[in-house]
């Protein structure tokens, strides 16, 4: 979806020419993936991360494209709401010390991106879902003005057919809280609700012939991955999931009626349904399941570039994968004239802080690692549906939510994480050439997490309902909370040691 789009009307030829070229790109990485050279120097890994700006007054400040222009730079770029802003890192390798060094990079582009956002009044919010969001902020006025977006805006509305509804219903197994969860309940006339969703995504380049183990590893981490990392607790002033981004992206990316759903209709934003063996596997599924949302097909063959001894850009495959949000998403780029695969993670809110983004990366690129050379598969003794269910119960309910792992059976994922996934994690670390003293500080924030049974979304939820307790309303709570939590971000704390109101 980073590719310009100028477009603004379809044919029905345009859509039956676009639909042959995606199958002929995925022919022609068929052939590649048999015959021709990838990419399989140090795996490279990259990181990006979605951006809140907000007014003095804590609601979102439209003048994302404002603070673009004074920074000048092109690590950040537009995202879909005008108040979004995406950071992204160039690819670095994981050995050595290279994601300390990122720490401090990410330190300094977010103090850049802080003080251009407070000459045009506003502050940065690196947070899963931003709190003080209104329904009178998702509107088709508050998306980015870039084209692509009023493109996806337009396909998808179009496809629907109907008013995108959100209907999330809270929980709070923990039993913490003295009132009872919300339930949302809400129609848009826009994707504007998709804008509400920031979050990281991680990229790690992988050998054709390993990525279907890697990505099959990266399904089984899903769950745990969310359970550690939860930090949407609210959205629209309710009270729902510990990690709401999830079904809020589901269901604002939703162009299925309730009549497509009912009859099986896979949707856009997918778990996905099955191990794979090959990444073939997954474009395939692409061009069976997904009709195109935005048809722009090029004039170069991919076949004729093959021969011509030029990597293709199968830029209507890419396209295409674009238009459907998995959460673990298959790569095909280009980087020196060298084609590669990546897996792209997108499982993880952005925040609290970016000793706890990093922290995650690591505890994830680890497990990655370590899981993907067992001996034993661990996805050959667990069910694609285990691993489903993992993702669902861990955004539900974050660490309070037991999870099902081989060998353990039915585990709370803190449990699960200090009995046994922090050591495999040092393992993996250890075998990337990760440096001790790098792996031991990140995995270390995990630990300490675990231990306190703290992460970014109880924070949240503890402090709103400890403020509410002192007699303040939801609305009055949700800001206190939220100048609380852009304090503490900022000073970089991890958020296990973030004081909660008494």
């Amino acid at each position: 979806m980073g590719q310009d789009v100028d477009r603004t009307t379809f044919s029905r030829r345009d859509r039956q020419n676009y639909r042959a070229k995606v199958h002929r790109c995925l022919d022609a990485l068929a052939v590649m993936l048999k015959e021709h050279t990838f990419a399989r120097d140090e795996p490279m890994t990259g990181l990006e991360v979605e951006l809140n700006l907000v007014a003095h007054d804590l609601e979102p400040s439209p003048s994302g494209a404002a603070v673009l222009e004074s920074m000048g730079t092109s690590d950040f770029q537009s995202e879909l709401g005008r108040w979004n802003l995406e950071l992204n890192l160039p690819p670095r390798p994981l050995p050595g010390d290279h994601w300390r060094r990122l720490e401090r990079q990410l330190l300094d582009e977010l103090a850049t991106a802080r003080s251009s956002a407070l000459e045009h009044g506003a502050r940065l919010a690196v947070i899963g879902i931003l709190p003080t969001l209104e329904k009178r902020h998702l509107v088709a006025e508050a998306l980015s003005p870039d084209s692509r977006y009023t493109m996806l805006n337009e396909q998808m509305l179009s496809a629907r057919g109907e008013p995108i509804r959100l209907d999330i219903a809270g929980d709070d197994p923990s039993g913490r809280h003295d009132v009872a969860p919300d339930h949302l309940v809400a129609d848009f006339d826009s994707i504007a609700p998709e804008a509400a969703c920031t979050s990281m995504q991680l990229h790690l380049q992988v050998p054709p012939d390993s990525f279907a183990a890697y990505w099959n590893a990266a399904q089984c981490l899903a769950g745990v991955q969310l359970a550690v990392g939860a930090n949407s607790p609210f959205l629209l002033g309710s009270r729902l999931w510990a990690e709401t981004r999830i079904p809020l992206f589901e269901q604002s990316c939703d162009v299925r009626t309730p009549e497509l759903r009912n009859q099986g209709v896979r949707p856009r934003v997918w778990f996905g349904e099955r191990w794979i063996t090959s990444v073939l596997d997954l474009f395939t599924e692409n061009t069976r399941y997904f009709p195109a949302l935005m048809p722009v097909a090029q004039d170069n063959d991919p076949f004729a570039e093959l021969a011509a001894g030029i990597a293709p850009g199968l830029d209507e495959l890419r396209l295409h994968n674009g238009t459907i949000w998995r959460w673990n998403r298959p790569v095909y780029d280009i980087a020196g004239g060298v084609p590669h695969l990546r897996v792209e993670n997108r499982v993880l809110p952005a925040g609290p802080t970016v000793v706890d983004m990093v922290a995650n990366a690591l505890f994830f690129y680890g497990l990655l690692r370590e899981l993907v050379e067992a001996d034993r598969p661990l996805w050959s003794s667990m069910s694609f549906e285990a691993a489903e269910e993992n993702f669902t119960t861990a955004a539900r309910h974050g660490l309070d939510g037991p999870l099902y792992w081989p060998g353990n059976g039915w585990i709370r994922p803190d449990e699960l994480v200090l009995r046994k996934l922090l050591p495999q994690a040092a393992d993996g670390l250890a075998r990337w050439g990760v440096s001790a003293d790098v792996a031991e500080r990140y995995l270390g924030v995990i630990e300490r997490r675990c231990v306190q049974r703290r992460t970014g979304a109880s924070w949240q939820l503890d402090t709103v309902a400890a403020l509410e307790a002192r007699g303040a309303d939801r609305p009055a709570a949700l800001r206190g909370m939220l100048t609380r939590y852009l304090e503490s971000s900022a000073a970089n704390e991890p958020v296990h040691d973030w004081p909660v109101p008494g």
